[in-house]
């Protein structure tokens, strides 16, 4: 399996992507890598690496950088030789290649996906679908969280069978549970274009569809596809980032505000850590931008090596798995119900 990883996208771009990939190509002799990016910074990086690891490696000289300042349409345009540009380009043309990392501009990212690689057959919009860890040690994908803050009930049910795809190669469910994000768990609750999504979802063939849900119920392990608009979803996800924050900045003040306080944190350390870990979701990877031809994960623009590295593994396994196809016959079946 060869993997496309854009090398200059992101805030710790190139230093710690490249980091990624040597991590993900330590852990996965099976795994080879095409790196997009300034060919003489990245040949550099990769000097000190194992020639094992440079072997399984390609390096594809892009001079430019599209930033989170540009226009997302003018810089896909205009730079084409930018390492996100470039990426996408390689990833379409080569059969060899299955999938594409970057933690660049997510809209750019978008951008790129649509024009230069485009949608599986039957898909109105794509979206991006992270997935969150949920108390029952499982995980949720929520779907969209901000690929398309407009929404119709058309694309509310792609979602919930593109989601239905991704949890069941990803995560091994044979039958994803699919609820509505909604301001209520009742049938006629939620704005007119839940209204108008909900029997369309009930009816829809392919989905186990088990009604709406509300955003407090997102973590609790009940569900394994949660539907939404981007709007609706980007806004749940920065809570969910911002109140785990909250969390873990105000145990660490309680835990420094006492000696005795402090020697009880020294005991449970461990565990804090643990707890940390299971919150932060970027951990074990990105966002896949669902809906296209080629699997694309997004990372955090915040992401570091070990983020990278299970961006990368986690396209590897999407890539080899069928999702793709499924969408596209899972699409095709509702269509002719």
């Amino acid at each position: 399996m060869k993997l496309i990883l854009d090398a200059f996208g992101g805030d710790h771009a190139p230093e710690e992507i490249v980091k990624g990939g040597i991590l993900a190509l330590e852990a996965d002799p099976a795994l080879k890598l095409v790196l997009t990016g300034k060919g003489e910074t990245l040949t550099g990086l990769l000097s000190a690496a194992d020639p094992g690891i440079r072997a399984r490696t390609e390096v594809v000289d892009a001079p430019e950088v599209i930033t989170n300042d540009e226009s997302p349409t003018e810089a896909v345009r205009a730079k084409k030789n930018s390492s996100l540009v470039r990426a996408f380009e390689r990833l379409k043309e080569d059969p060899e290649v299955g999938g594409l990392v970057s933690a660049g501009s997510t809209g750019a990212v978008l951008t790129a996906g649509l024009f230069k690689l485009g949608r599986i057959r039957g898909v109105n919009r794509p979206a991006l679908a992270p997935l969150l860890p949920t108390l029952t040690g499982g995980q949720v994908a929520l779907v969209d969280c901000g690929a398309n803050v407009d929404c119709k009930p058309l694309n509310l049910c792609q979602f919930a069978l593109m989601g239905g795809a991704y949890v069941k190669a990803y995560c091994g469910v044979k039958e994803p549970r699919v609820a509505l994000l909604s301001n209520g768990t009742e049938d006629k609750k939620g704005n007119e274009l839940n209204k108008e999504a909900f029997p369309l979802l009930k009816a829809l063939p392919g989905i186990r569809f088990v009604g709406n849900m509300e955003a407090r119920e997102l973590l609790s392990g009940d569900f394994d596809v949660a539907v939404t608009d981007g709007f609706a979803g980007n806004i749940c996800l920065k809570s969910y980032e911002g109140m785990a924050k909250a969390m873990m900045t105000l145990l660490k003040e309680e835990m420094l505000s006492s000696f005795k306080n402090k020697m009880g944190a020294m005991l449970l350390k461990g565990g804090f850590k643990k707890v940390a870990k299971r919150m932060d979701y970027a951990s074990n990877g990105g966002a896949l931008l669902v809906g296209l031809t080629k699997v694309v994960v997004k990372s955090h623009g915040s992401s570091k090596a070990v983020t990278i590295s299970s961006s990368l593994l986690q396209a590897k396994k999407l890539a080899e798995s069928g999702m793709v196809d499924e969408i596209a016959a899972n699409l095709a079946a509702a269509a002719a119900e």
